[in-house]
C-alpha cells in the first residue's frame, strides 16, 4: 500500500515545528513584547476547521499562563452582517493556511479598524491576509498537498504557543517547545491497531479533553469525520457530565486526551465513571496505560503541550483506520483543500 500524503504530512509534522520556532524566533520575541509590555484587555481570534482547533488550544494557554482571555469570533459578523467591532488595545489573531478566505478577511479588517493589533499566521505568506496584518507569522510547512491538514494545524499551535512562551518567559513552556519536535517524531507505546480496529468498527464516538486537550480533542473529531466518514463529537470532560454521557452504554467507543496537568485527576474520574457505564475508553497522551488499549506518546516536560505530541499519534492512527474503511484521507469526496467561506 502507497503511502498517503496524510501520513507523509503527518511524518513531516516534527520538521515543520522545529523550522517555525527556529525562523519566527524574532518575531514571536516580538509579540511577546507586546503582550507583556501592554497586556491587552482581550485577545480575538478568527480561523475556521483545523486552524480553529489549533486556536482552541491557544486560548487555554493564553488563559491559564497570561491571564489574558482569549474570545473566538465568527468572522460573519463582519464578512455578512457588517458589525463595527470596539477591539480599543485588543489584539487580534488570525490563522488561516491559504489567507485567502473572505471572511476572515474581512474580520481582521473589522478588528484593526476597530483599534486592534492584527497578527495573521498563515502558511502562504504573500497572501490577501498577511498583506492585511500588522504582524505576520508564517507557518513555513511548506505545501500541504492532502485535504486533512495536519503539518500546518500542529505548526500553528506551536507557533500560538511560542508566543504565550514569549510573553509569559515561561521556562518550563520554553523548553517544553525546544522538546516538542523530537516528542512528535518518537514513536507511541501501545496497540495502535487495536485502536484502528476500533475506529474502523465504530458508528459514533465522543472524543474527550480538557485545557489544551480540548482543543486537540476537536481537532482529532473533525479528523474522524473528514477522513474516515466517522461521526465524532468533541466534548469537555467537564462537559460530558452535563447530559452528553446519557448516550453512553456497552460498548459506546470513547477516546480521550489527557496529560499530566492539573486537571488529570478529574479526567480520569471522569474517564471512570464513563467505563463503568459500559464505555470503551481509550486514552491518548503520556499517561496512557498500554495495558488497557491506551496509546502512551512521549512527553515534552510541559504537560500543557503534551496534547500536540497526542494529536500527532492520533494522525496517524485515523489515516489507517480511514483507508481500512475504504476512504481516501488525501481527497474526501465532499471536500475541498481551501474553502473561501463567504
Amino acid at each position: 500500500m502507497t503511502t498517503s500524503l496524510m501520513r507523509a504530512e503527518t511524518d513531516e509534522a516534527s520538521a515543520v515545528v522545529a523550522r517555525a520556532l527556529a525562523c519566527e524566533r524574532e518575531t514571536l520575541a516580538r509579540i511577546g513584547r507586546r503582550l507583556a509590555d501592554a497586556p491587552p484587555p482581550l485577545i480575538t481570534t478568527a480561523a475556521r476547521g483545523s486552524s480553529d482547533n489549533a486556536v482552541s488550544v491557544f486560548e487555554y494557554l493564553s488563559a491559564i499562563v497570561l491571564g489574558i482571555p482569549v474570545a473566538s469570533i465568527g468572522p460573519s459578523v463582519a464578512s455578512a452582517y457588517g458589525a463595527r467591532l470596539r477591539l480599543e488595545g485588543a489584539v487580534h489573531i488570525s490563522v488561516s493556511q491559504s489567507g485567502a478566505s473572505p471572511d476572515i478577511i474581512a474580520l481582521q479588517k473589522a478588528a484593526r479598524e476597530g483599534g486592534a493589533t492584527t497578527i495573521a499566521l498563515v502558511n502562504v505568506a504573500d497572501s490577501p491576509l498577511a498583506a492585511g496584518a500588522d504582524l505576520v507569522v508564517p507557518l513555513h510547512a511548506g505545501e500541504e498537498k492532502s485535504v486533512a491538514a495536519t503539518k500546518t494545524c500542529l505548526a500553528s499551535a506551536a507557533l500560538l504557543a511560542g508566543i504565550v512562551a514569549a510573553a509569559s518567559g515561561d521556562a518550563t513552556l520554553a523548553a517544553g517547545l525546544a522538546a516538542l519536535p523530537e516528542a512528535l517524531a518518537a514513536p507511541s507505546e501501545g496497540d495502535v491497531e487495536g485502536l484502528v480496529e476500533g475506529l474502523v468498527a465504530a458508528r459514533s464516538l465522543f472524543v474527550l479533553g480538557r485545557g489544551p486537550g480540548y482543543g486537540v480533542a476537536r481537532e482529532a473529531a473533525l479528523k474522524a469525520k473528514e477522513t474516515a466518514a466517522l461521526h465524532a463529537e468533541a466534548i469537555s470532560l467537564a462537559e460530558v457530565q452535563h447530559g452528553p454521557k446519557q448516550l453512553v452504554a456497552a460498548g459506546f467507543p470513547v477516546l480521550a486526551f489527557v496529560a499530566d496537568d492539573a486537571a488529570r485527576a478529574a479526567s480520569e474520574r471522569a474517564l471512570d465513571g464513563l467505563a463503568g457505564q459500559g464505555a470503551q475508553v481509550r486514552v491518548v497522551g503520556p499517561v496512557a496505560d498500554p495495558s488497557h488499549g491506551g496509546l502512551r506518546t512521549a512527553a515534552t516536560g510541559a504537560p500543557l503541550l503534551d496534547p500536540l505530541v497526542a494529536l500527532c499519534a492520533f494522525y496517524r492512527v485515523i489515516e489507517q483506520a480511514a483507508r481500512a474503511r475504504g476512504h481516501d484521507p488525501d481527497a474526501p469526496s465532499h471536500l475541498a483543500k481551501v474553502t473561501r467561506t463567504v
